[in-house]
């Protein structure tokens, strides 16, 4: 019944630092968001074999998805972008 403690102390701690506990759920909330929206339009595996190709596969995945984002705010919310 250890994890209980910690749930309590959770809880605990939700309730005497609310808008702190907020903040910090809202940061992964949001990284949960952009991990689910990569892995179900670029699949959740790697195919790689090495740890080196691994690594640039995801890296190449989350470019691929900021560019993705980039392009629909541009046509869908009518954001002008500019590069130098």
């Amino acid at each position: 019944m250890r994890s209980g403690i910690a749930w309590k102390k959770m809880v605990l701690y939700y309730r005497e630092n609310h808008e702190l506990f907020l903040k910090h759920y809202h940061q992964r909330s949001n990284v949960e968001s952009t991990f689910s929206m990569i892995k179900r339009k670029f699949l959740p595996y790697v195919r790689s074999k090495s740890d080196q190709a691994q690594n640039n596969e995801v890296l190449c995945k989350v470019v691929c998805h900021n560019a993705s984002v980039l392009c629909n705010a541009m046509f869908e919310l009518d954001v002008n972008v500019e590069f130098e």
